[in-house]
């Protein structure tokens, strides 16, 4: 796996490079799927001076808001996060003095947009299985693929479970998976998440997307 930068290496690239802004995220697949996002939409982050920073999970991201935003060099900050950790999250933008209210809007005001599960459970949603065991069987993977659904601890757990859980096995296949997943997704059905994320980054009006429908709204429909 992959190490992310050190919080300090981030701040001295971003005063460097003149950035004015920066995208906080979990890892290098969710980095990636940003960036081949803004390339689809037109944009080019290096030359907007938009920093996507891989943090390396929730414990990390106080240190990385206390470096670069109010408390740090004052870069216009946003970010994904997983929804459970949603309450972690709060806390540590607090501490790196950021006003927080209690609740999910109170993180979106302040940029940041929650992900049901994570990022790659909305691109899978959004792009559908079928068409992500087509992507498998263009890399060469789909036999592996069901090698891996065959094994006992993936019994009972649906494709679309199984299709996550095999991408994030491997960091290399993961980070991998986030670029083929965004350039294989219509662009209007990118998940709310990562459009608004780069829309509040950029400081741009926002644009109508196709938003997933929540997994916890799905199993109630299906009981």
């Amino acid at each position: 796996m992959i190490a992310p930068p050190a919080p300090n290496a981030v701040r001295e690239h971003a005063l460097a490079v003149a950035a004015r802004a920066a995208i906080l995220v979990e890892g290098w697949s969710d980095q990636s799927a940003l960036q081949t996002l803004a390339m689809r939409r037109g944009h080019d982050l290096d030359s907007e001076r938009i920093l996507v920073v891989p943090t390396g999970g929730i414990t990390n991201v106080g240190h990385f808001a206390t470096a670069l935003g109010p408390q740090g060099i004052g870069l216009r900050l946003a970010g994904l996060y997983d929804a459970p950790e949603q309450r972690q999250l709060g806390s540590a933008l607090r501490r790196a003095g950021m006003a927080v209210g209690d609740s999910n809007d109170g993180l979106e005001a302040l940029g940041f947009f929650a992900c049901d599960a994570d990022l790659e459970d909305e691109l899978i949603r959004a792009l559908g299985a079928s068409a992500v065991e087509r992507l498998l069987d263009g890399q060469g993977e789909l036999d592996s693929f069901r090698v891996f659904q065959s094994q006992p601890a993936q019994r009972g757990r649906g494709t679309e479970a199984h299709l996550r859980r095999f991408i994030g096995t491997r960091s290399g296949r993961k980070i991998r998976y986030g670029t083929l997943l965004v350039a294989s997704l219509p662009l209007d059905r990118v998940p709310q998440s990562l459009d608004r994320v780069l829309v509040y980054a950029q400081d741009r009006a926002p644009r109508t997307t196709w938003r997933t429908t929540p997994r916890h709204l799905v199993e109630s429909k299906s009981r």
